[in-house]
């Protein structure tokens, strides 16, 4: 299932940033696992996902169409 932008950042910003929810909901577990464990990486990781998340869902969004278009 395709991620929407604004439901990540929705979750950066609003819910759960400091505490990983936007990279489990992109399914990076193990990232998501260190934010929770490191509070947004001491606030460097939560400011870096700050300008970078986009292009991490479409990273994400794209891979998705990569592996159904073929079949993995």
């Amino acid at each position: 299932m395709r991620k929407d932008k604004a439901i990540a950042y929705i979750l950066l910003i609003f819910i759960g940033g400091f505490i990983g929810l936007h990279r489990f909901y992109l399914g990076k577990v193990g990232t998501g696992i260190l934010f929770l464990l490191t509070f947004g990486l001491f606030g460097f990781g939560w400011i870096y996902d700050l300008f970078t998340l986009g292009r991490q869902v479409d990273n994400y969004n794209y891979r998705l169409a990569y592996t159904k278009s073929h079949g993995i």
